[in-house]
């Protein structure tokens, strides 16, 4: 899952940031600013880099004294982080990491402890930290509607997205398993909170009810921002910030949160860096909600942490999928289940759409 950014802009929180080196967590970190002149950051470019160094790098150095030199990393690093341990040639020193990624690192001991847990950071999402990766921003796969083609008679779920008798138009979904899926089941009827193990057969029954009335099958998200943005699909399923980039532009767009599915990324450390102990206290600094509510002027990502709210406003707030009100309404992505059935679905559906 990717995705890109919906721009916004409000001014202040980085001055107000600027007031919380003098937190908890401070001392250990300037106390250690000498362990590492130099940390390389991977994140994945593009609008990242732009609302991280907002956020984190700068006011790191500031704080630290430690530069923080950050990079590009490839959309699926988990290769290059390989084999990045295993010759301990250490391009990089912290590394963002969906879940998936995360995992299958995890799984072959290829990540370095952190070093904290949860009470070392109030206000963090459970699910967004384990003893080898802090989760920092949160995505979501939504569905996102013509307003001028609904006007009030809207659709509210993945069933009014199958409804093409009440709401007819042209629909676009992604060429994809992933999300796919459990957007059928839920189409269906299944239950979000019951969703996991995926009933694939019952899933593939409904889409075979949507499959003539799917205009495009998307495979980027750029695809998927221009279908909705230019009005050449009425309905699309994609990334909760790539439908905010139209509304950004001018379209006329609604987000629908009820029913999504969302998913976390994160900073993972290699093993064996030998910088480990300064990316730690990189990590921890990256925990605060303040810190997090400053990429949301770049990012139309959640921030992990949910103090963050206490800093953004309702307006952001309310196009962000982490916001109280639109939490409530999405379950995460479980990437276990896909991680032991990958294979095997993208076999299924690759010869289930050329049927």
């Amino acid at each position: 899952m990717k995705k890109q950014l919906g721009a916004t802009t409000r001014r202040g929180l980085l001055a107000a940031a600027g007031g919380l080196t003098a937190g908890l967590m401070m001392p250990a970190i300037i106390r250690s600013a000498s362990a590492a002149t130099t940390l390389t950051v991977a994140d994945p470019g593009g609008p990242y880099s732009p609302g991280f160094r907002k956020a984190f790098y700068d006011p790191f150095e500031k704080a630290t004294g430690i530069k923080i030199n950050n990079v590009a990393r490839e959309s699926e690093p988990t290769a290059q982080f390989k084999a990045m341990v295993e010759t301990k040639s250490y391009i990089w020193d912290v590394c963002t990491l969906t879940l998936s990624a995360r995992d299958l690192l995890a799984k072959q001991a290829l990540l370095e402890p952190i070093g904290f847990d949860a009470k070392d950071a109030p206000g963090l999402m459970p699910e967004a930290i384990t003893p080898l990766w802090m989760g920092t921003d949160v995505y979501s796969t939504i569905f996102a509607y013509n307003t001028k083609k609904f006007g009030a008679n809207a659709p509210a779920g993945w069933a009014d997205f199958w409804n093409v008798e009440k709401f007819p138009g042209r629909r676009a979904l992604r060429k994809n398993p992933i999300d796919t899926l459990e957007q059928a089941l839920l189409a269906d009827g299944e239950a979000l909170d019951k969703l996991y193990p995926l009933d694939v057969d019952r899933a593939y029954r409904s889409l075979e009810r949507i499959k003539p009335h799917v205009a495009v099958w998307w495979t980027g998200g750029a695809q998927s921002t221009q279908l909705i943005q230019s009005g050449e699909a009425d309905l699309v399923a994609m990334w909760n910030a790539r439908a905010q980039s139209a509304v950004d532009g001018g379209a006329s767009v609604k987000i629908v949160w009820n029913q999504g599915l969302y998913s976390i990324e994160g900073w993972g450390i290699p093993k064996g860096c030998p910088r480990a102990d300064a990316a730690r206290q990189f990590v921890k600094f990256c925990a605060d909600g303040a810190r997090q509510a400053l990429f949301t002027e770049n990012l139309s990502y959640g921030p992990t942490n949910l103090k963050a709210y206490d800093r953004i406003s309702a307006k952001v707030a309310a196009s962000l999928p982490t916001a109280p009100d639109n939490l409530k309404l999405m379950t995460i992505a479980r990437e276990d289940w896909w991680s032991a059935n990958r294979d095997a679905m993208n076999e299924r559906f690759s010869a289930w759409i050329l049927s």
